[in-house]
């Protein structure tokens, strides 16, 4: 068990290095430059007022060591200076995260409880009306795309109660948080449900046809204690799996539906970044995210442990 630990920590730590290095060459092959974005939109002509820019923002350095001051700094826990704000990136992540954190938590929860167990019923009612409808349900939700569907909420909002769903202001509590979060949340989780509702009952049907489905049934076991005691614990396993990679994949879905919504978070700021070629902004979201993802799945191989204890790691 400590040599598989000490095996995923390496893991993880080389799969940020390469991430880093990734994030860092592919952002500066994009043509063009803060500097370029500055000098156009202050419409100077001076070419020495121009290298001045450059020089003052480090972009002259060769690029490798653009990269070590960013790598050192960012072990230190300093993330630089936003080029557009000229105030510590620190401060202008910071305050989103939890925003965006919300959203994405409330979205994988709305996910999770309507796609498990609706999942199951399916499986258990195969065949049935119920199923073809639920069946249904889960193909529009694939379907669907997250920004249409977002747009379809507003609309259907101004249309029906005359109001607009928006972030418009900071939320004075929990509830007023909650009710924010609540719409967008939905738009961006209802594909997730949908996905994690098909492989609940892709799973759970193949389970139930295992043998020792059938002996549990043989031996009197009721039909609640098969389903649930029996056949879903060994169905989880694919599901959380699933659960954690669209855990990584709502980051993704932020960026649509924050835009949309008008939701002050890290992922619309991550577009605002990009179009202004904020740098040290767009390294630093980027590298959060792929950590988010790295440890989503580091805590994936260890709910596997937890549902299933055959399951064991050689040391």
């Amino acid at each position: 068990m400590g040599s598989y630990l000490t095996q995923r920590a390496l893991l993880m730590v080389l799969t940020l290095f390469g991430m880093s290095v990734l994030i860092f060459v592919m952002l500066r092959l994009v043509p063009g430059n803060i500097a370029d974005i500055l000098v156009d939109s202050a419409g100077i002509v001076d070419p020495v007022e121009k290298a001045r820019i450059v020089k003052d923002l480090g972009l002259d350095r060769p690029i490798i060591d653009q990269y070590l001051q960013w790598i050192f700094g960012l072990a230190r826990g300093d993330l630089g200076f936003a080029y557009v704000s000229e105030r510590p990136a620190i401060e202008e992540i910071a305050p989103r995260i939890p925003v965006s954190a919300n959203l994405a938590l409330l979205a994988l929860i709305y996910s999770v409880i309507l796609g498990v167990p609706l999942g199951v019923i399916s499986a258990v009612r195969q065949n049935t009306g119920l199923d073809y409808f639920l069946r249904v349900v889960s193909l529009s939700g694939l379907s669907l795309p997250s920004f249409w569907l977002a747009l379809l909420i507003l609309m259907a909002s101004v249309q029906w109660f005359g109001m607009i769903p928006m972030y418009t202001s900071e939320p004075r509590s929990f509830i007023d948080e909650f009710l924010l979060l609540s719409v967008p949340a939905a738009a961006v989780g209802f594909r997730s449900s949908a996905l994690i509702m098909r492989l609940t009952r892709s799973s759970m049907l193949e389970v139930m046809r295992q043998d020792y489905i059938r002996t549990a049934r043989s031996k009197g076991a009721s039909q609640t204690s098969v389903n649930y005691q029996h056949a879903l614990r060994n169905a989880l396993l694919p599901v959380v799996t699933i659960i954690g990679i669209e855990a990584a994949f709502l980051i993704g879905g932020l960026i649509v539906t924050e835009t949309v919504f008008n939701i002050p978070g890290v992922a619309r700021f991550l577009v605002e970044a990009i179009v202004w070629r904020d740098y040290p902004i767009v390294q630093n979201i980027v590298m959060l995210i792929a950590f988010v993802t790295v440890m989503v799945n580091f805590l994936v191989d260890m709910a596997y442990m937890a549902l299933d204890p055959r399951i064991k790691y050689a040391d």
